[in-house]
């Protein structure tokens, strides 16, 4: 979409307040395009193909990664700014970068290095995703990281508790954090992206469950918001043979994620042309103004806790997690005692737990898995896969 089909409360890349360190332009991409392809050829991106979303990588080739996640939540997020006259570049780049500080192991890395670090200053993704692209991405000669406009990684920042934005208001009065200290919203696009987020994994998140074996059909006829749609796909599948009758969960996933997009898309324009923001900064001084109507977001609510029991709380994913978790703590230890086991870089690192943190977060879940095993002489996740069959 061109700038000047935009909203008037789209963030316009020619009103970008700009990067932390100047640079020239680089025609003919706007700043938000420049921002997306150099988050495409980082590290920290092509890392996420072998970053756990739910199940372990070794576990099949056709569940989610990280990587595979962020590109669902970016095409998500692009199909809902196009419909609402927003910056797709924007929202491209913030979801394709929102996950670049998760650990490997999903969830059960980050509770671990949480763990790990709660005597050193803590550990966030969201936080660890800005320090990634603010500082551990090393590819240019004239600055640490990537040198992102102010408006990608305010969307990258979505969250933050007041201590850690205090620290950064520190050291960029008027930079991305200062919304959790005075209040307000981020921009439109991050607000869209966050929702796209939440899109992308609780249709994926079915999907993979089934995929698993882990949710069945009887869980799934109770499931809330998504059942309605599984017993439209059913009776259209009824009668079909099988290689067609095979194809109603995905048929069920499609209507969803069609109707939740949908949902998104109408309760937003009402919310824009309700509150008729002048610009883009007037859009961030009002409460956020993208969402789903109320019933529709007590749906979704259901779902996910749905999905925190039966999938997520599942005994199985429950037993792999655990010794994710512990692969995690250990590794922190073993460096936290030998930095020379790290890379020359991390090892001279003035915070050695700090280090230590960015080091493990930045694996993929093999080569934690490498390292732990070359550290310990243990192999818990193959250990637990024999244990299994």
């Amino acid at each position: 979409m061109s700038a000047s089909a935009l909203a008037r409360w789209a963030s316009h890349p020619g009103r970008s307040r700009g990067r932390r360190i100047a640079e020239p332009e680089s025609p003919p991409r706007t700043v938000h395009q420049r921002d997306r392809d150099r988050i495409v050829h980082s590290n920290a991106f092509r890392r996420l193909v072998y970053k756990t979303q739910v199940f372990l990588n070794h576990e099949g080739d056709l569940f989610r990664t990280r990587l595979t996640h962020s590109l669902e939540v970016a095409q998500i997020a692009r199909s809902v700014a196009r419909a609402l006259a927003l910056n797709e570049d924007l929202v491209e780049a913030i979801a394709l970068a929102h996950d670049l500080g998760h650990t490997p192991f999903g969830h059960a890395g980050q509770d671990a290095l949480q763990e790990c670090m709660h005597e050193h200053g803590g550990f966030e993704h969201n936080l660890q995703s800005l320090r990634v692209v603010d500082r551990l991405e090393q590819r240019y000669l004239a600055f640490d990281g990537l040198n992102l406009s102010f408006e990608t990684r305010e969307g990258i920042l979505k969250h933050c508790s007041r201590r850690h934005a205090r620290e950064l208001l520190a050291a960029e009065p008027d930079g991305p954090a200062r919304r959790f200290v005075d209040g307000g919203q981020p921009s439109l696009e991050a607000q869209l992206v966050n929702l796209a987020d939440e899109i992308a994994y609780v249709t994926h998140d079915i999907d993979d469950g089934v995929r698993s074996g882990l949710l069945g059909p009887a869980q799934l006829a109770d499931a809330p918001l998504f059942a309605g749609f599984a017993r439209e796909a059913d009776a259209l599948a009824r009668g079909a043979p099988a290689a067609l009758a095979r194809r109603a969960l995905p048929e069920a996933l499609r209507r969803m994620l069609s109707a939740l997009i949908g949902d998104l898309v109408t309760a937003t324009a009402e919310a824009l042309q309700a509150a008729a923001p002048e610009d883009a900064e007037a859009a961030r001084r009002c409460p956020p103004l993208v969402g789903f109507p109320a019933p529709v977001r007590l749906e979704l609510s259901a779902l996910k806790s749905f999905l925190f029991a039966t999938l997520y709380r599942h005994p199985q994913v429950l037993r792999t997690t655990a010794a994710a978790r512990t692969v995690v703590s250990e590794l922190f230890a073993a460096y936290r005692a030998c930095p020379d086991e790290m890379s020359a870089d991390f090892a001279a690192a003035a915070d050695a737990p700090r280090a230590v943190a960015d080091y493990v977060a930045g694996m993929t879940d093999r080569f934690a898995l490498r390292e732990h095993e070359r550290l310990t002489g243990r192999r818990l996740l193959a250990d637990l896969e024999r244990a299994r069959t």
